[in-house]
């Protein structure tokens, strides 16, 4: 199966301010992007996507996705639409780590990681025969392919998701290739 991974569009968001599940709209268009990707992607595919705005308005310019919340980005709670800068020492404690913290109010990267790996074992069993594109957030991104290339999930960070593109894992039987990253 072709699995294809696809971050929305740039965020209409300030730089350095914490985003997370907050719905924030696209400071690129989504049908621009949704043009560059065609000719990347297969003809025809299962299209699923995260229900936020910015993955689901790519996501409807490529077809008529399957929405599920497992794929939302992860959820900070009280840090949501907040500068880091006004974050103080709480952004060191999350980088001591960054995989079991979590934001008042919020969800670890551990927890995130749980629920979009759930989703990926519905859609794997049993493996797809057709294509499948997904259009989601670097978290969860970050998740799927890292958990089917093998790393450990403190490796999970360097998976570096740009936003507007598309990366391809084939799945098989016999294992895992990564195709291309971010096109």
């Amino acid at each position: 199966m072709e699995l294809h991974l696809i971050r929305h569009p740039r965020p209409d968001v300030p730089p350095g301010v914490c985003y997370g599940q907050s719905d924030v709209g696209l400071a690129e268009s989504a049908d621009a992007v949704a043009a560059r990707l065609r000719p990347i992607l297969p003809e025809r595919f299962a299209l699923h996507a995260s229900p936020l705005a910015r993955a689901r308005l790519l996501a409807v310019e490529l077809g008529t996705p399957v929405l599920d919340d497992r794929l939302k980005e992860m959820h900070f709670g009280e840090w949501e639409l907040r500068p880091y800068a006004e974050l103080g020492p709480a952004i060191d404690t999350w980088a001591t780590d960054p995989l079991g913290f979590r934001a008042p109010g919020g969800e670890s990267a551990h927890d995130m990681s749980a629920r979009v790996l759930q989703w990926l074992d519905a859609l794997l069993a049993p493996l797809p025969a057709d294509p499948v594109v997904v259009v989601a957030h670097g978290g969860p991104l970050r998740a799927i392919a890292g958990h089917l290339l093998g790393l450990p999930p403190e490796r999970w960070l360097g998976l570096d998701f740009a936003c507007g593109h598309a990366t391809r894992i084939d799945v098989e039987e016999w294992g895992v290739v990564l195709k291309w990253f971010n096109r």
